[in-house]
């Protein structure tokens, strides 16, 4: 624990590989900043320096579910800053990571941090497979497109309403295609 008894406020600026903690009085006296390795093991011994309970925020940005887990179980309050409330930031003259950390923990401090829902474990999960059903969607989608597009470029007029159904496979299986241009890409 560090030499300061107060109430601490911890800004976490999360990147892939390094973060950067940034801890504060309740008077925006900084009282560290450490870069460290993304590391479970060691962002929970930086939080420890926090003392007990300590307000800590961190961006909503890649891979912040372990960060959030992390410190929840170290015991701080865990505060998650919405990433279009604080796009102000590339704005500022001076940037760097020490100085995002400490923008955001002054952001908590002040009670003007926008903040974003922090999902439980189980939601998360839900959330995960949602997006990833969405996103095979959109691409059967695209490919489906892709499909009448080459249809119609070749003047094969589809006489199934539904071209992946039953009929309009059938109808797929005895379309013959014509390169109508002998150098044309994508070759046919």
């Amino acid at each position: 624990m560090s030499e300061y008894e107060g109430h601490q406020y911890v800004g976490v600026d999360l990147h892939r590989r390094r973060s950067v903690i940034v801890r504060q009085t309740e008077d925006g006296i900084q009282l560290s900043a450490v870069r460290i390795l993304n590391d479970p093991v060691a962002l929970g011994l930086q939080i420890e320096q926090a003392g007990c309970h300590p307000d800590v925020v961190l961006e909503a940005t890649y891979g912040w579910y372990w960060a959030a887990d992390v410190l929840q179980a170290a015991g701080a309050r865990v505060h998650l800053a919405h990433p279009l409330g604080v796009k102000g930031f590339a704005y500022r003259r001076v940037k760097n990571d020490v100085r995002d950390a400490a923008d955001l923990t002054d952001l908590l401090r002040m009670g003007r941090l926008p903040e974003a829902w922090i999902a439980p474990p189980p939601v998360r999960e839900l959330r995960e497979l949602v997006r990833y059903r969405a996103k095979l969607v959109a691409l059967r989608s695209g490919l489906k497109s892709q499909v009448h597009a080459v249809l119609a470029k070749a003047g094969i007029l589809v006489a199934a309403s539904d071209l992946f159904g039953i009929d309009g496979r059938a109808l797929l299986e005895k379309t013959a295609l014509t390169c109508p241009m002998p150098n044309a890409w994508p070759p046919c």
